[in-house]
């Protein structure tokens, strides 16, 4: 009889796969964030099956740490949509592209 070593369906938290500061590594989604905010939200919110107006709010970024679960709180969220709303979006952004291809998304 083997003993279980990981509950199924727990996982560690772990943190977005790039920083919020990065937009150098995905020059299309920056410039799309830079000049087109509304439109990377819709983008967003599509990838996630979520209504297109949420794509920019603190709360999408909130349901993505939740589904993936990458640290953080309701608080550090609503600071940087606040500080820097278009380096945070992007970051979600080239965040989802990276999950998709790893087929984990």
């Amino acid at each position: 009889m083997m003993a279980v070593r990981n509950q199924p369906g727990i996982y560690a938290p772990s943190d977005f796969q790039t920083g919020v500061l990065d937009c150098g590594s995905d020059l299309k989604v920056c410039l799309f964030g830079c000049f087109c905010q509304p439109c990377l939200g819709c983008s967003i919110a599509s990838d996630m099956n979520e209504c297109f107006l949420c794509g920019t709010h603190m709360a999408i970024r909130s349901v993505y740490r939740t589904r993936y679960n990458i640290s953080g709180s309701l608080c550090g969220d609503f600071v940087a949509m606040l500080c820097c709303r278009p380096c945070t979006l992007c970051q979600l952004k080239r965040d989802i592209n990276c999950r998709k291809e790893q087929g984990i998304f």
